[in-house]
């Protein structure tokens, strides 16, 4: 009956490409996964740890949560800003989200 059914072999248990060839899928999508996620956030991460260690007095600001202001005082962690006359907050530094251009506020209103 052994010419209707193939015989079944056991194959070798040890792996073909040796220990560095089967470890080179995982590689692959680790140094994929570093240049096209985890580098560009850590460009963006240290552009915006660069922009909020140079806010100043008079710059034009947009928060987090949307809010355009002008920076009045500038403290070590924590910011005044001037969101129309007569209304200030108080935010933290790093809730600013992007430095606007001079005149910003004013052609807002």
């Amino acid at each position: 009956m052994d010419f209707l059914i193939a015989s079944a072999y056991a194959q070798d248990a040890a792996p073909q490409g040796g220990g560095l060839m089967s470890f080179l899928p995982l590689i692959i999508i680790f140094v994929i996964f570093y240049f096209l996620l985890i580098r560009p956030q850590m460009k963006r991460a240290k552009e915006h740890r660069q922009l909020v260690a140079n806010l100043a007095k008079g710059d034009e600001v947009v928060t987090n949560g949307g809010l355009l202001g002008k920076i009045l005082n500038v403290g070590e962690t924590f910011l005044t800003l001037e969101l129309a006359d007569n209304v200030v907050v108080k935010i933290q530094r790093h809730a600013v989200s992007s430095v606007m251009p001079k005149g910003t506020v004013k052609s807002s209103e």
